[in-house]
């Protein structure tokens, strides 16, 4: 999953002395001596793998470049890079988390690669405009402006069910183009809900959704939001966001189809997932290398409809930066080039069952090979041309405003306060950490 991180205060100022000292990129092309340039990344097993494959193929065609590979885990990603600007130490290549973004550019950290990128010739209009657009701003606004990254990947949500429970126990399987109706979610999630082996427990659950990466599929498809437009005001406090996040508690409390936080403590709803005790559970392309080894068949349909009778989940994006301090600033940029847009590189990276294929073109025969599991992939290619949304937090100067949100939530998922009562007391909260970040934002797009 994608891990969002607040944007500590100390990091912030570390950028911004960082800013003041930043120099010009000096381009490698001229210098036929061989030299080393670092890329900083996150990932799994099967993404350093294909990574590494990546590298290699990238270093065949630049002789005189070595990459030095950084690898963490995601949940210490951000740390670590925050560690390395803050002393100085920033890679030559790195993933840009789209919160990050604005706060990066406006303190000097990433360097304006738009003139790199034209003289390339790389067709951009091949590459999802949602990945590109996540990472061109005017130091303001994200979506208009220079570009300051290429798309790593782009990370549509959708939501898998387990075909082979459905089979079982004799339930009509899904229809792949429409989606459920709320109500109509809760029969079906009742039938799937059941004690399999007498002993009086469920050990067969229709639901484990995570309310970070789940409750917004939800939210969005009953017309609520977290802020306008804009992203000035917090509008949770509306009864289209309530009734939302109430229906996303009663899973637990009211019609026990999920289980509960203390039954989830024993064994997650992941691990459940991959034991085959789940019915529906969430799946982003990242997963596919692992949710083809399981042992029954699954596959992809669109989110439950709420009142506006469509649905909605989020569409998530890495992007890959190139350092505003780099020595090597042209081939800094070949590299997030490559990896972002060159054929040979995302077929190996798409093969390694990782990320959707960048290029549209790709997409699309990637999406339509019958050979390749899930049997519906055309899903995640729907949620990026017609109903994703980019997380709340993606676009703001910090993500804070949003954790507080999350932070404070489990009150509402226990059934200790309702959500109508949460969304009026959080609200205050979130609005003053959201005027916050506009605030630090407005202060570093005027330096």
């Amino acid at each position: 999953m994608k891990i969002w991180k607040k944007f500590g205060l100390a990091a912030l100022s570390a950028m911004m002395l960082l800013g003041a000292a930043a120099c010009s990129s000096k381009s490698s092309s001229t210098d036929s001596k061989k030299h080393t340039i670092t890329f900083m990344y996150r990932g799994g097993d099967d993404e350093k793998k294909a990574y590494g494959q990546a590298i290699k193929q990238f270093e065949k065609t630049h002789k005189n470049v070595k990459v030095k590979i950084i690898v963490t885990s995601a949940d210490n990603y951000a740390t670590k890079l925050q560690a390395a600007i803050s002393g100085n130490k920033v890679p030559d290549v790195f993933y840009i988390e789209q919160n990050n973004l604005l706060a990066y550019v406006n303190n000097g950290v990433l360097k304006d690669i738009s003139k790199e990128v034209k003289k390339s010739n790389i067709d951009l209009n091949n590459v999802w405009s949602y990945g590109v657009n996540s990472y061109r701003t005017n130091g303001k606004t994200v979506g208009k402006g220079p570009l300051y990254g290429l798309p790593k990947d782009i990370g549509p949500m959708s939501l898998g069910y387990n075909k082979t429970m459905f089979e079982k126990n004799n339930i009509p399987l899904p229809d792949k183009d429409k989606p459920y109706t709320w109500d109509q979610f809760i029969e079906v999630c009742k039938k799937l809900t059941k004690d399999t082996n007498g002993d009086g427990k469920i050990d067969q659950y229709a639901t484990g959704f995570n309310v970070n990466w789940s409750l917004q599929a939800f939210v969005w498809s009953n017309g609520g939001d977290w802020t306008n437009k804009n992203k000035t005001k917090v509008t949770i406090n509306t009864p289209q966001f309530a009734e939302a996040l109430q229906y996303f508690a009663d899973f637990q409390n009211k019609y026990h189809i999920t289980p509960s936080a203390k039954e989830a403590q024993s064994l997650d709803t992941y691990q459940r997932w991959m034991k085959g005790e789940l019915a529906f559970f969430p799946v982003g392309p990242w997963d596919l290398s692992t949710y083809n080894k399981l042992n029954f068949d699954y596959d992809l349909i669109p989110w439950p409809a709420g009142k506006t009778g469509k649905s909605a989940t989020y569409l998530g994006s890495l992007g890959i930066g190139v350092s505003n301090k780099t020595k090597y600033g042209q081939d800094a940029v070949e590299l997030a080039e490559y990896l972002s847009t060159n054929k040979k590189a995302q077929k190996t990276l798409v093969d390694a069952g990782v990320q959707i294929p960048n290029l549209k073109d790709m997409a699309q025969t990637w999406a339509d090979d019958k050979s390749l599991k899930p049997a519906n992939r055309e899903e995640f290619l729907q949620i990026v041309n017609n109903y994703g949304r980019s997380m709340p937090a993606a676009t703001t100067y910090n993500s804070e405003w949003y954790d507080v949100f999350m932070t404070d939530i489990q009150p509402v998922l226990d059934g200790k306060i309702t959500a109508k009562d949460y969304v009026k007391k959080e609200q205050p909260k979130m609005q003053s950490k959201l005027d916050a970040a506009n605030q630090q934002l407005k202060a570093s797009a005027q330096k």
